[in-house]
């Protein structure tokens, strides 16, 4: 496998360029490390941030599976039924 497909071939899949998908999972990575400071501190003082965990655990999911762009099937995995 090349370079390049390494980098592009995940993001692809997704509908995302490279680019594209470097902000989004970032976006996300600092969106559940924000959730899991707050959890953190729920542990330890139950009455703060009671509903930020389950809050952007929903808001995350929606973000990335419900709204997700999924790229069309590649030309190369299009399986045709030849009729008989």
């Amino acid at each position: 496998m090349d370079l390049r497909r390494l980098f592009t071939e995940h993001p692809a899949s997704v509908g995302e360029s490279y680019w594209g998908h470097l902000l989004r999972a970032s976006w996300f990575s600092a969106r559940l490390l924000l959730a899991g400071g707050a959890c953190l501190v729920h542990a330890f003082l139950p009455f703060l941030f009671v509903n930020t965990g389950s809050r952007a655990i929903t808001e995350l999911y929606g973000a990335m599976v419900t709204g997700r762009r999924v790229a069309p099937p590649s030309p190369q995995l299009t399986v045709r039924r030849v009729a008989n």
